[in-house]
């Protein structure tokens, strides 16, 4: 008889320790390291299984701050390298949200998390949406870039580069924190169309930019152009799209941009038919401004007249 009142007794004193880091007989440890946080529109919950997890379900209990008693919103039952997880987007705007986790046995005994955690869920107000998106087109790449007006928002974080196609479909085509992007898959010949958002540290998107477009066109390698009086074949320019397109054209042909002439006052570059004629010239250092031009530097994307 003595022997069953000590082993009563030392049930009872589990019971009352339990909450001092003992476990009652049958009851699944504690969930540990519970966190919450929001990104993108829902709030995330995460926890570590127990070191002496058998495998036990866990129950996520959620309310709204306001609220007094806490509602079951999912039943976990897999984890991966020891951490859980759940993701719930049933969330609105401006308000504050409590969550707690609990361990399950197959008794349907629940062990909860040591303290409730506190999500406040802000509004979606984006950075404003990107200005002045401009493409340089190269050869075999095009180089998007826009102004810096999204980093007033003081919770700013990337852009978003997206791809227009011509079906009207967009595809995302790449992330950065700078204010440009070069597009290495770009191919010469062919117009790409590009917009971009802003993304806040919290995911809330603006609304895309403007459209910039861009076609790049091969670099050219030292070809020689000759007077048309004298090698009217060789005489030709075009600005070639294509690295199949060869640049020197006869003197005579429809797709030229200028033709060169020679006579006994100089040196004279005709413009063809299709060729637009800039009047006033400027100093540069590069005919295409990019990654590796100077910081003045400007764009000569038409042949000049002399």
């Amino acid at each position: 008889m003595r022997r069953a009142w000590v082993a009563v007794a030392a049930i009872a004193a589990l019971a009352v320790c339990e909450r001092d880091g003992l476990v009652g007989v049958g009851e699944p440890s504690a969930p540990r390291a519970v966190e919450a946080a929001y990104y993108a529109g829902a709030v995330t919950v995460s926890w570590e299984v127990p070191a002496d997890w058998k495998g036990e379900v866990f129950r996520v209990y959620a309310k709204r701050s306001t609220d007094s008693r806490y509602h079951l919103v999912a039943e976990v039952t897999s984890c991966a390298a020891g951490v859980c997880s759940y993701t719930d987007r049933n969330v609105q705007s401006g308000r504050s949200y409590d969550y707690y986790v609990a361990a399950v046995s197959d008794d349907g005994i629940e062990t909860p998390s040591d303290d409730a955690i506190r999500v406040q869920v802000p509004d979606p107000v984006p950075p404003p949406a990107p200005g002045g998106l401009a493409v340089v087109a190269l050869d075999h790449a095009n180089y998007v870039h826009w102004d810096r007006g999204s980093r007033s928002a003081s919770d700013f974080s990337f852009y978003r580069v997206y791809l227009r196609q011509a079906s009207g479909k967009s595809s995302l085509l790449g992330e950065t924190d700078s204010d440009g992007f070069l597009n290495l898959l770009a191919q010469n010949g062919l117009t790409y169309s590009y917009f971009v958002s802003a993304v806040d540290d919290h995911d809330h998107e603006s609304a895309g930019s403007a459209l910039g477009n861009g076609t790049p066109r091969p670099d050219y390698a030292g070809e020689y152009v000759y007077d048309f009086f004298d090698k009217p074949a060789s005489s030709g320019f075009r600005f070639r799209t294509s690295d199949q397109d060869n640049p020197i054209v006869g003197g005579g042909d429809g797709s030229r941009h200028f033709r060169m002439e020679t006579d006994a006052d100089g040196w004279w570059l005709v413009p063809g038919l299709n060729a637009d004629i800039y009047p006033d010239a400027w100093a540069t250092t590069a005919l295409k401004c990019g990654v590796a031009a100077d910081a003045d530097c400007v764009d000569v994307t038409r042949a000049p007249t002399s």
